[in-house]
């Protein structure tokens, strides 16, 4: 049975990415130590930036780079060097600045048709974690996000990708932005050991209190309650307004 949700309040935005970033790098030097490797799925949007700011700077040298495996969550459909590519965010703000070995970033081709790049991105999955016909792949660390509908990874309400129980990864069409995103299933996000919510500011306040106090709300990001793993909200003192608790 899931665990519940383990709800983390700090008072500061800057507290926040401090303690995500220790969270990190504790994580990466657990499974590093256990079995060799970290591995870690990523998130877009200005929040998890500024984590990826810090470890890129103060925390650079505390991260073990050269055993740290870098996948996405999910990707915009568009080229890599697109304003808008979460690889390109992550990439400026973290990878080009440390010493990680760029064979261990796997970025979503999101520049290819997009069921074209989800086939190829589950294909990836499946050879790196070695998987056999219904295994899971199983990460150390999911980082997400959460939108002011409710969309996580890039798992929008009524959107197919909200029913997916076979695929780990699909392209999955946006009514309200005209467009596909490649993303994660549940099936992949709810098999990770540690599934860390990163939500900052005021205008996630309604969002925030909606998806943990509301359970009819039917939000995609109540959908994520790992099978065996920890699910941690961490969210600072203005996110948190709206909380009863």
């Amino acid at each position: 049975m899931p665990a519940p949700a383990e709800l983390r309040i700090v008072d500061t935005a800057a507290e926040l990415f401090r303690t995500a970033a220790h969270e990190f790098v504790t994580l990466a030097s657990q499974a590093v130590k256990n079995k060799g490797r970290f591995f870690v799925a990523l998130s877009g949007g200005s929040t998890p930036k500024n984590l990826y700011t810090l470890l890129a700077g103060e925390q650079a040298k505390a991260v073990p780079w050269d055993r740290s495996y870098f996948f996405f969550g999910d990707e915009r459909h568009v080229p890599p060097e697109h304003p808008d590519s979460n690889y390109r965010m992550v990439n400026e703000a973290m990878f080009s600045k440390v010493p990680v070995p760029p064979g261990n970033v796997f970025r979503i081709h999101a520049e290819s048709d997009a069921a074209v790049a989800a086939q190829e991105y589950e294909e990836t999955l499946r050879r790196f974690f070695d998987l056999q016909t219904n295994q899971l792949p199983r990460f150390d660390l999911i980082l997400l996000g959460v939108g002011p509908d409710g969309h996580t990874a890039s798992i929008f309400p009524v959107s197919s990708a909200m029913n997916e129980t076979k695929r780990l990864v699909v392209a999955n069409w946006v009514e309200k932005f005209k467009t596909y995103r490649i993303t994660f299933t549940f099936a992949v996000l709810n098999h990770s050991a540690c599934t860390m919510f990163l939500a900052s500011g005021a205008d996630k306040a309604g969002i925030v209190h909606e998806v943990l106090e509301n359970p009819n709300a039917n939000l995609p990001s109540q959908k994520v309650r790992p099978d065996d793993g920890q699910l941690v909200w961490l969210v600072d003192r203005p996110a948190a307004a709206l909380l009863s608790r």
